[in-house]
Parts: structure tokens; C-alpha cells; sequence
């Protein structure tokens, strides 16, 4: 145990078994302290469940009075580092950096220093904690150390700016200070350094500049911030292997939280050369690596888009956009009439021209519902595409009359069944009953351009309204909206988000803040706050939701709890059409396309993963998020 390389001599060190759910007690397996030289030796019998997770913690520094639940007194240094699943030999170093790592993998799972939380989502969070820090050294892990990570965006220097603020406390000099800062308004202030990064990441947005100041005059750490950033979010960026993501489009979680994205373009990293439709299916894991066996081929894939999703058989649907780079000599209409079907490793459903029943037509969104109904956004023709019980033989096309659907693009499911379909076109969403009937058509409220829409565990609805964004079909294409785009560099005055309620409704006027730059995707996390992704402005903003007793005291619906004038900024973003929340409470949104587009190959080349900042979701989504 050290603090960069000083020993911690004489601390209490823990072997902690993480509890199985939420408000579960970690159990202790074996404890002992360190040595003059900071040292110490561990033996344990390994817990039968090989899901368990295990965790050290190391305390130190004057004993004050203990949690309600705890049965010795607190010390306000508590370095841990998180082991995760399996039995584990050999060294572990416990510093500043493995506890930043910890308490930001592990922020939504931690309370009173106790770790807790249920399967896959803990399981995945301890994963991913190796991606920050190892726990072998000491150092920064080699995902955040090197590209697309390292010094090529401000998060290593973010982490290790935090790592420095907790050095402060560690030698005894600003505990109070990091406990009074890092604590929520109306809650309170935690004791000890661990709880401290956990509250700091899950409202990254508080007293930035102030907890900036606390490592005023530290260099332990190393590179780090020289400047305070807008909000201490943690940012990764994920390639898969690195030569496979080319405009992703979306990201669905299956039951065990990998990730699966369907991608625009076929991957080339140079711009200037044209591409045509991807025909691969991207699966990631948690940690952002390729499961084995993926990328997936086959099923009539090509340039997927705004469409994936999983059932409740866990196969894997995808919505055949057609996407193309200029230059490519295909003919994109004889392949945009299709969604792809795949089974759970991946294996392809549907035949080699994919499923075409159902008149689909440059088909962009994708959801199932509970009842594995499939729901797909027909883009090219302002229609949707039922396909019952995720039976294409069944499919069949659902097409509003009159103009109330023009470019239908994103889609979502109720509590009650019913589906919302956003008309880009048309500025209005369309009601539909669980069985297809077209009930009403939403205008009003600030929808403008509305592009990515989610529902809520209340009935509620959320829409992303683009404002400047005009979906690219039915004539018009990506280069047109490249063209519309490129001369607005701050907040289009449309940009905004509208609450639908249950009945149709909507408030007067629609949610606005510097957090929305040209909105696209849309989500809700297990807690109902709103989380948007922007296609300009390399931003992610955070709304508090229909529930505002979720949200910190004094903000009401549809106010940002993420810093009003910035949203959650980074610069490994780039114009992001999706965001999506996994089991373990990350945040993931995709570079659809680079800052700037070059037509021939717009695509961007990675996902962006926020850790440990929302409230975990139940996967896969069917409908309204179920926290896990």
C-alpha cells in the first residue's frame, strides 16, 4: 500500500466479498495490516460462487465515529482496489489511482464504502475498473495509458488529477475539505476517500473548481489537468479490435451486457478513400474488447444506421440503412429493404438478402418489445414495419394517413405496449397501439426535427429534437446533412428535448440548455433522468426525469443536473447519434461520424463509454428501463 511511492506502514487491510444486490453487506474474508515497508500478505478461502466479487480496502489515519452499519470506527483513508471475479495471487498495489478507479467503476454500486450490487452489472463494473488503473502496479491501465486513450484525450490527465486530489488526504492535509466538497446537496458528506470518488463521479458536476484546487502544489501524479474541467467525468473510448468500427450507429445491450453495434460504412481509416455499406456487426464486451468470435457476417447486413436491437430471445435485429460513402459503386436502393436477424453468438437468422416482408424502406430505428414484437422505423417510407413475435413471415406495414409521418427515424416502447415513432419530417410523433393501430399524431411542445426518442418506467416519453438535423432519406442525403450543419457552431435555436406525457400531452414549451448541440440520441437511465446525445458540440447532457426525487434537491423536470453551459464535455467525442446505459451504470455513445465529415468516408471510429455515471439499466431494453 503507497501513496505514488511513499509506504503506508500500519494500515488495516480488508478482503472484502462484494454483496450479491443492492443494501447488501460486503463480508469480510481476511484482514491484516501492512508493514513498515507498506507490505502485507493475504490468505484466503475462495468464496464457491465464481460470479463473487472480491475487493481490498486499506484504512488508515486518526479513527473517528463508525457508519451506523459498520462495526469498527472510520478512517478517513481508504485506498481500495477492486479484484473482481475468480481467485486471484501474486501483488496488488493499493493507491490513490486504483481507489479513483474503483470508485468510478464501481460509483453506482457503492454506498457507505460498502460495495454491493447484482449480476452482470457488478461483475462488469470490477472489469472495467482494470481499464483505469492496474491493480498490479499501481499505474494508469494500458487501455486509458495508450491510443485511442492516453494522449490523445484529457482523460488520463482527469484521472490522475483526481488520483492527486486524494493524495492530499492521504498525507493527512484535506480530508475534511475533499468530504465536505465531494458530498450531494441534501445528503451527507461521505467519511472516508472511497465513498468520496464514488459520490464525485456520480455528480461529476459539483464543485468542480474547488476540488480542482486540491491538488493545488501536488505532483504525484502524472500528466495532469493544468486547468479545472467543466465536470471529473472518466471517458474511454473503445475500437474493438481497431479495425472495425466505421460510423457506428447504435449500441444494444444483451443480457450479459455486451455491447452489439451495427456500423455505417466498411472501416478504412482514411477519409479520402470511399467506402461502401458495412456488412459486419460489431459485439464488444464490457470492456470494450471483441468477443470471441465477433464481428459478425452474413443476414443481408449493409450500413446499418440508427437500427439495433435485442429481443427477448436474445437474438440481435439490425436495420439495413443502406449507408454508403460517396464513391461507392453499389447501387444502396437494392440493399436498404432489409433488417438482419442473428442469434445470440451471433449466428445469422436471416437469409443472404435479409428479411424483406413488411415493405421496409431505408429502415432506421429497431426496438422489441417485451413480447419480442419487433418495431422498425421505415425512414424512405413513412411507414412502420410490425413484424409479431419476431416472425418475418408475419411482418406487416403500418402507414399513417396523410402527412403525419414523414421520415419516421427513431422508435420506443411504452408501459403499456404502445410504440412512439418520431417524424423527422412531419415535427410529430406518432402513437400507435400494441397491436399497430395508429392513434394520434404529437405535434406541439417544441418538436422540432425529432430524431431519437425513450421511454420511461412512468409512461413518460422523451424526444430528441435535432432542430437543424434533417434524416438523411427519402431523398435527402448525407451530404445534405453535412451541408446543413457545418456553419452552426454553437446551440441551434431549436435544439431542445420534449416530455410526452401518457395521454399525448406535452408541456408548453420544450427543455433547453447548452448541454443540447443538435440532439440525436436519446435515454433513460434506471433512476428516469434523461440522457442525450449530441451530433455537434462533443457533449452529453444529463435532464433530470419525470421523478425529481432521483434528481440532486432543487431541480425539477427537465432541468440539466450535467453543468448547464457545457453538458458533460470531452474530446474523445465527436458527433454522436446514440447513447445507451449498460447494467454496470456507464454511459455509451457512438462517433457516428468525425467533426468533420469528408463524404467519401464521414464515419467515425469509436464508442465512448462515461463510467459509472447513470443509474444501471436492466438488459436487454424492452421498452421502459428497469433499474437492475
Amino acid at each position: 500500500m503507497r501513496s505514488g511511492s511513499r509506504p503506508i506502514a500500519a494500515a488495516e487491510v480488508t478482503l472484502f466479498q462484494a454483496g450479491d444486490r443492492l443494501g447488501a453487506r460486503a463480508r469480510p474474508l481476511a484482514r491484516t495490516h501492512t508493514d513498515t515497508d507498506g507490505r502485507f500478505r493475504l490468505s484466503y478461502r475462495a468464496p464457491t460462487d465464481p460470479d463473487a466479487v472480491l475487493y481490498l480496502a486499506a484504512e488508515t489515519g486518526p479513527a473517528g465515529p463508525g457508519h451506523p452499519r459498520t462495526v469498527h470506527r472510520v478512517r478517513p483513508v481508504r485506498l481500495v482496489a477492486m479484484l473482481g471475479t475468480g481467485r486471484r495471487t501474486g501483488e496488488v498495489v493499493l493507491n490513490e489511482r486504483t481507489t479513483v478507479a474503483a470508485g468510478f467503476a464501481m460509483a453506482q454500486f457503492t454506498r457507505q464504502g460498502e460495495v454491493a450490487g447484482r449480476s452482470p452489472g457488478l461483475q462488469n463494473a470490477a472489469a472495467v475498473s482494470h481499464n483505469l488503473a492496474d491493480i498490479t502496479s499501481g499505474r494508469a491501465a494500458r487501455t486509458l495509458g495508450t491510443a485511442p486513450n492516453g494522449n490523445q484525450t484529457s482523460t488520463l490527465r482527469a484521472f490522475n488529477t483526481l488520483a492527486d486530489i486524494l493524495s492530499g488526504c492521504t498525507a493527512g492535509q484535506t480530508c475534511r475539505s475533499l468530504f465536505d466538497l465531494a458530498g450531494h446537496p441534501g445528503a451527507p458528506a461521505p467519511r472516508e476517500t472511497f465513498q468520496a470518488v464514488a459520490d464525485i463521479a456520480r455528480l461529476p458536476g459539483n464543485h468542480v473548481t474547488e476540488l480542482f484546487a486540491l491538488a493545488d502544489g501536488r505532483s504525484t501524479y502524472r500528466p495532469r489537468l493544468t486547468t479545472a474541467p467543466d465536470a471529473w467525468t472518466l471517458a474511454l473510448r473503445y475500437v474493438g479490435n481497431g479495425r472495425e468500427l466505421d460510423g457506428p450507429g447504435n449500441v444494444a445491450f444483451d443480457a450479459q451486457g455486451t455491447a452489439w453495434i451495427g456500423n455505417n460504412y466498411v472501416f478504412n481509416p482514411d477519409p479520402r478513400q470511399s467506402v461502401c455499406g458495412s456488412r459486419i456487426l460489431s459485439r464488444l464486451t464490457p470492456t470494450g474488447h471483441d468477443v470471441p468470435g465477433s464481428p459478425y457476417r452474413g443476414g443481408g447486413l449493409y450500413g446499418v444506421g440508427f437500427g439495433t436491437a435485442v429481443d427477448p430471445k436474445g437474438h440481435v435485429w439490425a436495420a439495413n440503412f443502406g449507408f454508403q460513402g460517396t464513391g461507392c459503386p453499389l447501387d444502396a436502393s437494392r440493399l436498404y429493404r432489409s433488417v438482419s436477424q442473428f442469434t445470440a453468438d451471433g449466428r445469422p437468422l436471416s437469409p443472404p438478402q435479409g428479411w424483406r416482408q413488411g415493405d421496409i424502406v431505408q429502415p432506421q430505428g429497431i426496438v422489441s418489445d417485451r413480447q419480442g414484437n419487433i418495431w422498425v422505423a421505415n425512414c424512405g417510407g413513412r411507414s412502420v414495419t410490425r413484424i409479431p413475435d419476431g416472425n418475418p413471415r408475419r411482418a406487416r406495414n403500418i402507414a399513417p394517413r396523410g402527412d403525419s409521418l414523414i421520415k419516421p427515424f427513431g422508435i420506443t416502447v411504452d408501459t403499456r405496449g404502445r410504440a412512439w415513432v418520431t417524424g423527422n419530417g412531419s415535427d410529430s410523433v406518432m402513437l400507435l397501439s400494441p397491436q399497430g393501430t395508429p392513434l394520434r399524431s404529437i405535434t406541439g411542445g417544441g418538436i422540432k426535427r425529432p430524431m431519437g426518442v425513450a421511454s420511461d418506467s412512468l409512461g413518460n416519453v422523451w424526444v430528441a429534437n435535432g432542430g437543424a438535423v434533417v434524416a438523411p432519406c427519402e431523398g435527402t442525403t448525407p451530404a445534405m446533412v453535412a451541408e446543413a450543419i457545418e456553419d452552426i457552431v454553437t446551440r441551434h435555436v431549436d435544439a431542445s428535448v420534449t416530455m410526452v406525457r401518457p395521454d399525448g400531452t406535452t408541456p408548453a414549451k420544450p427543455f433547453v440548455n447548452d448541454g443540447l448541440f443538435l440532439p440525436w440520441g436519446i435515454a433513460v437511465d434506471g433512476n428516469d433522468t434523461v440522457w442525450v446525445a449530441n451530433f455537434g458540440g462533443h457533449r452529453l447532457a444529463n435532464l433530470c426525469g419525470a421523478r425529481p426525487t432521483a434528481c440532486p434537491p432543487g431541480l425539477h423536470t427537465g432541468e440539466p443536473i450535467s453543468p448547464a453551459g457545457t453538458g458533460y464535455t470531452s474530446d474523445g467525442l465527436e458527433r454522436n447519434t446514440a447513447v445507451q446505459i449498460d447494467p454496470s451504470g456507464n454511459v455509451w455513445l457512438v462517433n457516428n461520424w468525425r467533426t468533420v465529415p469528408l463524404q467519401t468516408n464521414p464515419g467515425g471510429h469509436e464508442v465512448v463509454v462515461f463510467i459509472g455515471l447513470a443509474a444501471p439499466v436492466r438488459t436487454p431494453l424492452l421498452g421502459p428501463p428497469q433499474h437492475l
